[in-house]
């Protein structure tokens, strides 16, 4: 489940657009303050996509914006600005600062929920492309390369499978049985222990990067912290 962040003073307009993201299948979560908002990024598991009005308190959103692409960790962070000025001036300004696409208010929530799908996909299609980093860690789908501090590592298909899910859902903790449909398909006996046997010989392959991969208790398993 996607989780996007809506930083949006306006009550109402933030209390609508959660309520119709939830009701759409997004783990959706607003922030009044921008203040409330770094709160919530400094936890490090980042959403997929941030919607950022404008016209905040404290900092405008242009000035959030510009400190999301600063840093290395949320560069990439897809945004989606959203504001009550519809000049040709204001869209030119949020677009060159890195915004990913510019709705005006009023909006309807189709086209609203519409936009954000279309983003998601572009986003999720490059990443696809350009591979995953984290940290020390690299990993490319398509060209089906691991590296470990610019070295090569190899991995059997079910130890990439499984790499790479885990980092399609960076920051989020996986259950057993996503991560088991996800690798081994659904059909797959869930009694015995070849998930924690793939996940122990991929930490012992990443070398030092294997800590990036986390077991959460009573869950599964995560890879998180960094940049995707």
């Amino acid at each position: 489940m996607d989780r996007i962040y809506l930083l949006e003073d306006d009550d109402s307009i933030r209390k609508l657009v959660t309520y119709a993201l939830v009701s759409q299948g997004y783990d959706a979560i607003g922030f009044a303050r921008p203040s409330e908002f770094w709160k919530a990024m400094e936890g490090g598991a980042h959403p997929a996509l941030v919607l950022l009005d404008i016209m905040l308190p404290e900092e405008d959103g242009l000035q959030v914006l510009e400190k999301l692409r600063a840093s290395a960790a949320t560069k990439r962070l897809p945004v989606i600005m959203l504001t009550a000025k519809n000049t040709e001036y204001d869209r030119v300004v949020g677009l060159d600062s890195g915004a990913d696409d510019f709705i005006s208010k009023p909006f309807g929530m189709m086209e609203l929920v519409a936009r954000i799908r279309a983003v998601l996909r572009r986003t999720e299609q490059k990443r696809e492309e350009e591979g995953y980093q984290l940290g020390e860690l690299f990993v490319s789908p398509q060209r089906h390369l691991v590296q470990v501090s610019g070295q090569e590592v190899t991995l059997t298909n079910k130890e990439f499978e499984l790499l790479c899910l885990l980092l399609e859902h960076r920051g989020m903790a996986m259950t057993r049985d996503a991560i088991m449909d996800g690798v081994w398909g659904q059909e797959f006996s869930r009694e015995n222990r070849t998930l924690d046997v793939h996940v122990r010989t991929l930490r012992t392959k990443l070398g030092t990067a294997g800590s990036y991969i986390e077991t959460v208790r009573g869950v599964g398993y995560k890879i998180g912290g960094g940049e995707r």
